[in-house]
């Protein structure tokens, strides 16, 4: 049976390494898990499409070009 929240996860194909493991606490570990995917999922899904990387969030504008005139910048010397 494939869970309808999170179609790849199956809890029959979980194998429990420790030997005595209850139905109480298989139970406890498949909820903790389907509540794990279910959040991960819905952060996805939250995310914006537009996701830049980290180099294009350090690039700045190019700024306006500056004006010449009186009481303005004028160049180097002046």
């Amino acid at each position: 049976m494939t869970d309808t929240v999170n179609p790849g996860f199956d809890p029959a194909e979980l194998t429990f390494v420790t030997t005595g493991v209850t139905e109480q606490e298989a139970a406890a570990v498949t909820a903790v898990l389907r509540a794990l995917l279910r959040a991960e999922s819905d952060n996805l899904r939250a995310t914006p499409h537009g996701i830049t990387t980290p180099w294009q969030d350090s690039q700045r504008n190019t700024r306006a070009p500056l004006a010449r005139g009186d009481e303005r910048w004028r160049g180097f010397t002046a």
